[in-house]
């Protein structure tokens, strides 16, 4: 697995998460996202509270266009995403592949306009 995969691809609607074994594959192509019980989280830094903003500006795009939706803290420089999918494990919650695409996809925002 690749950043360049996860970009690639579209989330879309599922029951199944990823099993332990291939995490490992998921967190490497999504560097700084780790494992938070289920769910993967980022804190991304920022100068102050207006470009802070703008990233989460930035982002909703992409978060509406995957129709996958985070949880997000926001704070005057940072702000922490968390991934997981709600649908998986009979409705218990977990990790899916959704929520790397995301995570990539969010990334691919920071480095163009934020880094």
């Amino acid at each position: 697995m690749k950043t360049t995969d996860l970009l690639a691809k579209k989330s879309h609607h599922t029951e199944t998460g990823l099993d332990a074994a291939s995490l490992p594959m998921y967190l490497a192509a999504t560097p700084g996202w780790t494992l938070d019980g289920a769910r993967i989280v980022k804190t991304y830094q920022f100068k102050d509270y207006y470009e802070t903003l703008a990233f989460i500006n930035a982002i909703a795009y992409v978060i509406h266009a995957e129709n996958h939706h985070p949880e997000l803290t926001v704070t005057y420089n940072r702000c922490v995403i968390k991934f997981d999918t709600h649908t998986v494990n009979n409705g218990k919650g977990g990790i899916s592949e959704n929520d790397f695409i995301c995570a990539a996809k969010i990334d691919a925002v920071f480095e163009q306009s934020f880094s």
